[in-house]
This record gives C-alpha cells, structure tokens and sequence, in this order.
C-alpha cells in the first residue's frame, strides 16, 4: 500500500503531468499521470495537484538562526553596514538566554517550512566561551529533525585568531556535535591573520573528515582575496567537493584579468560558492557615494565555469537585515535583478541555486524526485521554475517524507468591473 500518491504533477522537462508514488518516507515511482480512482483503495492518500509544478524542498546555504527576529536589540542598524550590524549583535550577546533564542529560531522555522525550505544550513557564533547558542541550536537540530534538515556551521563571528580562546571554542562546538567548519578571515586583523586562520580551519576540518563554510571576503575591497588562499587549501588538503565559500563580495569590485586567472582555480578545486542577494544588496556598497556597487559575486560567470553556485537568505529580521520572511523564491527574485539573470536560462540557474545546487554545496544525499530520493517535495501554485520566481506563489503542500506538514489556500483575487467580477490569479 502506499502512504502518498501525487498526481496531475508537473515537473520540470516532463510534458506530461506526472504521478509521484511515495512509500515509507521515499519516493517509490515517478511516471505518467493515471486514473487515480484505480488506486484509490491502495493509497492511503491521494495529492491532486492539478497541473501545478511540484519541485524539491527549498535549500537555503546560508542562514543565521541565533540571532534571527532579533530586530531592534537593543538598537536598530542605523548605517545599514555590516559593522554596524557586529556590533550591535556584540552588545546584545550578553543580554541572550537559551530560551529567547531557541523561540526565536523556532518561530522562524515555522515559517521555513510554510515557505517549504525543509533544509537549512545555518551558521552559529562560536565567539561567546559558554556556547549557549550552539547548545540551543543542536537542541532545535534534534527536535525539528522529523521535519527539517538543520546543517551547523561553527562561525568564530569575532575572528577566530583575535581572542586567544577563538579557536577552543570552535573546537569545542565541533566537539559537541556541529557539523561543519565556518571562518570570518577578511574580519581577522590583518589579510596575513585572515590568510592563517584559512589555513588552520581547513586543516582542522581535514583532520575530522569535515566540510567547511567560510564567510569569505564579504567586502568591497577588491584586494581582499582570501578565497584564494581557500582555493589553495582546499587542493593543497584534498577537500574537494567539500568547501565553500559564502559572500564572496569582493569578486563584484576585482578586476577582470584576476578574475580570469581565478575562476579556473575555483573550478579544480570543485569550489562551492554561495550567494545573499538580499542582504549583500542591502549591506554592500554603503561607503559609496555614485556609482553604488551592487557588491555581489559574480554569479554567471562562476556558472559559466562549471563552479556550483547556491543561494541563501543569510539574515531575517536581525542586526544585519531589517525585511525578510525566509521565503527562498524572493531570493531568487531580488537574484535576477541585482545579478542581471533575467534571461529564461538563467532565472530556471535560479531555481536550481535554491533547489538542487544547494542540495550540492551541504553534501545531501537522496534529494530529489527521483525513485529512491526522499518523499520530499513542494507543491507550488505555479506551473514552472520561471513563474515561480515571478510569482513567489503559496506553497500550496509542502511534504516531508510522504507526510503533508504545512498547506496554504490558492492566492486569488476579485476584481469587480461593473457588474461583473473576475477572477484574478496572477497566472498566464
């Protein structure tokens, strides 16, 4: 007997809708539409998605759950830069609890899998000796886990060489269970220190089979290169496959003949890369007077080479970032302006950068929709990846190992021309 059958599914490259069989927490069958009165009596049950595109769950690479809906503690970020915002998260370290903090991220992870983002990878500051918020959040890791898939990086927020306790407590977060190696080097006190810490976090993640996640060059300084001294490590150490570099801002204000030179090493050394078109349009290019900097990788070229590029949210309502919803879809909206992908091509690139490739940079094994993968998947009231980012529209089931966990009504309007009403519902 299956525990769910999805039919009248559209997918992506299929011209028929398609049916999704699910058993046991894994998609059993992916074939033509059928009569689903056939097997009613053998499903306990049945999804009609009526045409509507069915994907993957939402992958976001790039969160931070600690400090998420922290917004106005104790202050609001009145320059909007990303010193100000280290700042403000240093002086309300202090006044955190584990139960703020754990109601916080809670709350916003409702609210990720209402939008249908069932994988996070989020980083946690690992600055503070006593880790109460890497405690909390290997707390959520473990209570969520029927629901969610929650990655942790180990983040040294402060710079993990400018305390002599920086590298214990990253250590010791490892220890307790966090699942990959994070860094800040362009926020060491000097490119030297920052080129260091480089090479010691990479070493350390080869020595515990660990990836590793670096917020890297977040910074309109075009000199400030230390996703080269990552490329290195990552060939240097073997890790392959297994690093990635997040932000990357710098690469927006570097000249071309560098970047030629370095976007071939990136792609030997299977860099991931990782993209926050929200908050980086909103942070960088604030010491410019005009031309402002968009301030953001250079995604189509990294695309071009063959190197995987994913997208992340970064901050929702917190020092950084005041907006947000931890919706994946506007991601990759505000993605296709800033980084000029409105191209057909280049919006369903991203698609995949908050779907697939994002499933590639954390290393997830069984996504997909394909026999064998995870009973995963988001039913979405649109009818491609294209109309998806135009639209943003209601996730209208979200599923989670054969099992429905959130539903939304069809968005739809009235509009009332004289006598008559019509029907509005934003889809061609």
């Amino acid at each position: 007997m299956l525990d769910l059958l999805v039919i009248n599914a559209r997918l992506h490259n299929k011209k028929e809708l398609m049916q999704i069989a699910c058993k046991e927490g894994k998609i059993l069958g992916v074939s033509p539409q059928i009569d689903a009165k056939t097997l009613q009596t053998q499903t306990l049950q049945t999804i009609d998605a009526e045409g509507y595109f069915v994907t993957p769950p939402f992958v976001d690479s790039h969160l931070h759950l600690d400090g998420t809906l922290s917004l106005g503690l104790p202050h609001l970020n009145q320059s909007g830069t990303l010193l100000e915002g280290i700042k403000i998260w240093g002086e309300l370290k202090p006044t955190l609890t584990h139960e703020t903090i754990k109601a916080r991220a809670k709350k916003l992870l409702h609210w990720s899998i209402a939008k249908g983002n069932l994988v996070i990878r989020s980083h946690v500051d690992t600055s503070d000796p006593c880790l109460m918020a890497v405690d909390v959040l290997l707390e959520l890791r473990h209570e969520m886990k029927e629901f969610i898939d929650l990655q942790l990086v180990a983040f040294p927020q402060n710079g993990v060489l400018r305390s002599t306790t920086g590298m214990a407590t990253l250590t010791s977060s490892l220890d307790k269970g966090v699942d990959v190696v994070g860094g800040i080097p362009h926020f060491e006190r000097t490119m030297a220190d920052g080129q260091t810490s480089v090479r010691l976090l990479c070493e350390l993640a080869e020595q515990r089979g660990l990836m590793v996640d670096m917020h890297c060059d977040e910074s309109d300084d075009p000199h400030s290169r230390h996703i080269e001294a990552l490329t290195f490590e990552t060939q240097r150490l073997g890790l392959q496959g297994r690093v990635a570099g997040s932000h990357l801002t710098s690469m927006h204000s570097m000249d071309n003949y560098y970047v030629s030179k370095l976007l071939p090493l990136m792609a030997e050394a299977k860099m991931n890369c990782i993209c926050n078109p929200l908050v980086n349009m909103s942070i960088q290019g604030r010491h410019d007077t005009y031309p402002k900097r968009r301030g953001l990788m250079r995604v189509p070229e990294l695309l071009d080479a063959r190197i995987n590029v994913s997208l992340g949210h970064d901050d929702v309502m917190d020092p950084w970032y005041p907006m947000g919803t931890h919706d994946m879809l506007e991601v990759a909206h505000m993605g296709a302006h800033a980084l000029h992908m409105t191209g057909i091509d280049q919006q369903a690139a991203l698609f995949d950068a908050i779907t697939v490739n994002g499933a590639k940079t954390l290393n997830l094994e069984n996504y997909g929709l394909e026999p064998g993968c995870n009973a995963d998947m988001v039913i979405l009231q649109a009818s491609s990846k294209q109309e998806a980012i135009r639209l943003r529209p209601a996730r209208l089931f979200v599923i989670r190992r054969g099992k429905i966990i959130s539903r939304m009504e069809k968005a739809k309007a009235t509009v009332t021309i004289g006598a008559e009403d019509v029907t509005v519902d934003f889809c061609p």
